[in-house]
């Protein structure tokens, strides 16, 4: 999967610069403005003392604001190619847990309790933009780049690594002069993160739904 994103991404871009160095078609460049639901669905696998493997689930829905910068070119053909990248975090959740052990005897004890959140950053989208005919409407599909870092305070003294992953878009958009707008959905990849310390793995998937304004501001 992958490899496939990177060989999408990789096609665009070439084809984007050729068409720029070719001087075909007209380039512009502009901010957007979005909002959204970012939806995670997480499970933890904890070793938990004397007790064995402990599986935690939380699924996680969480609304965001923002915006973006891009520059795109439209090629003769009317079919635009674009990159786009989100200058901010976009929250992916928050939680809190409080660990009990059942017996005071246990030879390991795991009391405590563990805060956690995850953040995606550096999102930066590689895109088409299809038209419908002569309508003003088209079809968009991108490809995703961004990092999930992670911030948290665990009792058991462990920490999560941070990770890149993949994504896809598709979308639905309405094309004005300067103003444009776009009901996109865009999917992650799955990620596993092993703990620093222990045995603990956090497995995740992550999916956003939104809508974006997007205003050109120059065009050549």
């Amino acid at each position: 999967m992958k490899k496939y994103l990177i060989g999408i991404v990789t096609f665009v871009s070439i084809t984007v610069l050729t068409a720029m160095a070719a001087n075909a078609g007209s380039t512009s460049v502009g901010f957007s403005l979005m909002a959204g639901i970012a939806s995670t669905d997480g499970t933890e696998s904890e070793k938990s003392g004397d007790v064995g493997p402990e599986t935690n689930k939380k699924s996680i829905n969480e609304d965001f604001y923002g915006g973006s910068v891009y520059i795109e070119h439209e090629a003769d053909t009317g079919i635009v190619f674009g990159l786009d990248y989100v200058p901010y975090d976009i929250e992916l959740g928050s939680g809190t847990r409080t660990d009990t052990t059942t017996d005071a005897t246990e030879a390991t004890q795991d009391d405590g309790t563990s805060t956690a959140s995850a953040d995606l950053q550096n999102l930066i989208t590689v895109y088409a933009a299809i038209p419908f005919g002569d309508y003003p409407v088209y079809g968009l599909l991108g490809v995703h780049n961004a990092d999930i870092t992670s911030n948290e305070s665990l009792h058991t003294n462990s920490t999560y690594p941070d990770a890149e992953v993949w994504g896809y878009q598709v979308g639905l958009g309405v094309k004005g002069e300067r103003v444009s707008a776009e009901l996109f959905y865009s999917d992650f990849e799955d990620i596993s993160l092993k703990s620093t310390a222990g045995s603990s793995k956090i497995e995740a998937d992550a999916d956003v739904i939104g809508l974006k304004i997007k205003i050109r501001l120059g065009t050549r």
